[in-house]
């Protein structure tokens, strides 16, 4: 059998797209990923909770996180790294040793609603003023450009007259970040994905 890629899981918040990929690892539709280790950003993130209850290794950083994220990165022997409502920007230390191993779900079609003050809420509230037709999620390796990495997958969500933000991220999510994230995850852990130029190349 082969071996499975050690995949490290960042959070800020509830960590529903953590629950997500724990769940498609359960169901059997990610099977080259093990989730190694979780680090949260905040003390109270809800995620920690999920990771303890599934036993994976879990960890708040809130102070001199760089240094502290790669130790247990190490520790964890972490070969990649998945943002999963990770609500901050990553230094350059983190960046290079990870480097073309760290994949991020943004709430919008990039290169649509990204970018610095597009997060969380932020995003599906830009969408309604804005008054597209379509939203939904991509999956893109991480960069140095916020938003500006190679996308791996992308899936669109119809937005409804009577959306609110809040109702609009819940399907955003259920719709697309849920399905995309785990399929991205088990497609770069298996090798599937080649980065040529700006374009991520999945083998079939």
């Amino acid at each position: 059998m082969a071996q499975k890629m050690k995949t490290a899981v960042l959070v800020s918040g509830g960590g529903t797209n953590l629950q997500a990929l724990i769940d498609s690892i359960d169901r059997g539709e990610v099977t080259s990923a093990e989730l190694v280790c979780v680090i949260a950003n905040k003390e109270n993130a809800y995620a920690l909770e999920r990771a303890r209850k599934a036993g994976i290794p879990a960890k708040a950083i809130t102070a001199n996180f760089e240094e502290e994220a790669l130790t247990f990165l190490k520790e964890c022997g972490a070969e990649l790294i998945v943002l999963a409502g990770f609500l901050s920007i990553l230094g350059k230390g983190i960046l290079s040793a990870y480097k073309d191993r760290i994949i991020n779900i943004h709430p919008s079609l990039i290169p649509s609603f990204c970018g610095k003050g597009y997060y969380g809420l932020h995003v599906h509230e830009k969408v309604l003023e804005y008054g597209v037709k379509l939203t939904g999620a991509t999956v893109h390796f991480v960069s140095e450009e916020v938003d500006g990495g190679v996308i791996i997958a992308q899936k669109s969500v119809q937005v409804r007259h009577d959306d609110t933000p809040e109702i609009l991220q819940k399907r955003v999510m259920e719709e697309a970040e849920w399905v995309i994230l785990p399929r991205a995850l088990e497609l770069v852990a298996a090798g599937r994905v080649q980065i040529q130029g700006r374009m991520a190349v999945i083998n079939e």
